[in-house]
């Protein structure tokens, strides 16, 4: 017999312990009180040989390890930091060009890649150093000196990266600096 709707209060017989009482109810267990033996033992709620003497109806609504999971799953994506890969656009110029690096030595080789791998890239270490700044202002062990002064590093790296402003179609994707504002 399938108890998993067995509330506390419900009598049971059992085989081997006889007859109890459900006191307390899990998602996968009852805790059933046996006179016979004066224990508290816990049971498998589909434990197949209970035998029914009095049924109460259960309030407890079983969670099954999926509902665990998505519950999980939605915590921890709505305490991620948002990496706002939104759509960056590359400035129209650029689009299915080659960047070229020239070494000053005639007899080494060219290094040609896709500007929009370059672009790519760039693209995602600006959205590390902005889940970096994320992970700064809300980490618990930071006071706020640390934090300003890790954010200046921040800024100054976003500032070495201006260089590659020239790539983005849209001024407000641009890296700013500590420098002036536009």
């Amino acid at each position: 017999m399938s108890t998993v709707d067995l509330g506390i209060g419900s009598q049971i017989r059992h085989p081997k312990f006889g007859k109890g009482v459900i006191v307390e109810v899990d998602a996968t267990y009852y805790k059933i009180y046996f006179n016979f033996i004066a224990e508290v033992k816990t049971i498998a709620r589909d434990f197949p040989n209970f035998e029914m003497i009095e049924k109460k109806e259960s309030d407890f609504q079983a969670i099954s390890i999926f509902d665990i999971e998505k519950a999980v799953e939605n915590v921890i994506k709505r305490n991620q930091p948002k990496a706002e890969v939104s759509k960056v656009e590359m400035a129209q110029k650029w689009i299915k060009g080659n960047l070229i690096m020239n070494p000053f030595n005639p007899e080494l080789s060219n290094k040609e890649i896709p500007i929009e791998t370059f672009f790519h890239k760039i693209v995602m270490v600006r959205e590390r150093l902005r889940v970096l700044e994320q992970n700064i202002n809300n980490h618990p062990k930071l006071d706020d000196e640390d934090r300003v002064h890790l954010q200046q590093y921040i800024t100054r790296a976003y500032g070495s990266l201006t260089t590659f402003n020239i790539l983005f179609a849209n001024k407000s994707d641009h890296f700013k600096g500590a420098g002036k504002e536009e």
